[in-house]
């Protein structure tokens, strides 16, 4: 897992470099912190980023396409990311 940021699936260029802006540059480093914190790392310096960033660490990080979280776990993740 210490592969770099930019091998998770469902991350593109932008989003990889918002996530090495952060201080995320790793698979390991997005484990430790989980895709909630990160997410907000991101806003911190990206503060229009949308929520599909969310939905793409979350995913990615089960080895899934972001389009396959159904929504209580989006609905979850989005509250978790507000509070």
């Amino acid at each position: 897992m210490s592969d770099p940021i930019e091998t998770l699936p469902n991350l593109g260029p932008k989003s990889s470099q918002w996530l090495r802006d952060a201080g995320i540059t790793t698979i390991a480093d997005l484990e430790r912190l989980g895709p909630v914190v990160a997410f907000r790392l991101v806003r911190r310096h990206q503060p229009k980023v949308s929520l599909n960033l969310l939905w793409a660490l979350a995913a990615g990080l089960d080895g899934k396409d972001w389009r396959e979280l159904g929504g209580a776990a989006k609905e979850r993740l989005r509250k978790e990311a507000e509070e």
